[in-house]
């Protein structure tokens, strides 16, 4: 039996995965969460084999839940299953720790799979995702490549329109880290202006989906 944690901030979403996967016999959901600290907070309490975490958490980074969550408890495994299919989220994941990597618009049985491949230490891919990774280590275009991850973290909470204050208290930084994180990134993507990084991190798929990632 594996013991799942869902953590999305949409409780509908949620909802409509717990029943898909309550079904299963091999599998059963042991806790939910709607944002990082909640995540961890449930962490805590133990039981949970495997963590299935959508990147865009309300009031918080699912990558920055994802690191935290290993830092406290290395044995989880962690499937990520976002709105996101760009390179630069499935890389920078990867790097926080995810073995395994879905979208949203993956089949049940193919997420079923991702699940059990990953409880198994497996790496995981949505094929979307393998092939979106190739073509950007073959053309040399991954965002991902160019910025920690702390800096892409950075990045996608500006862009999605935080302010930076409210991202140095979501990440747990300084307001003045944020603006060295915020300058470097500028220098690496050779950002002009706000308007032309806005444009890069846009260009990249990093400003948010309007039904949400």
């Amino acid at each position: 039996m594996i013991r799942l944690m869902l953590v999305d901030d949409h409780a509908v979403v949620r909802a409509g995965y717990r029943r898909l996967l309550d079904a299963e016999s091999w599998c059963r959901v042991v806790a939910e969460a709607a944002d990082g600290d909640e995540a961890y907070a449930r962490l805590l309490d133990g039981g949970i084999d495997v963590a299935i975490v959508d990147l865009s958490l309300r009031g918080g980074s699912g990558l920055d839940a994802i690191r935290r969550m290993l830092a406290r408890e290395p044995a989880l495994r962690v499937l990520v299953l976002s709105m996101h299919d760009g390179a630069s989220h499935a890389t920078q994941a990867l790097r926080a720790g995810a073995l395994g990597y879905m979208t949203k618009r993956s089949e049940p049985e193919a997420i079923f799979d991702a699940i059990r491949g990953v409880a198994l230490g497996r790496r995981m891919l949505a094929a979307e995702i393998a092939q979106t990774l190739a073509r950007a280590a073959i053309d040399g275009d991954d965002l991902a490549s160019r910025l920690t991850l702390r800096e892409f973290e950075v990045l996608r909470l500006l862009a999605a329109g935080e302010p930076s204050a409210r991202v140095a208290d979501l990440l747990h930084l300084s307001p003045k880290t944020v603006l060295n994180h915020l300058s470097a990134i500028r220098q690496k993507l050779g950002a002009q202006s706000d308007l032309h990084l806005f444009r890069i991190a846009a260009s990249h798929g990093l400003v948010e989906p309007v039904a949400g990632g």
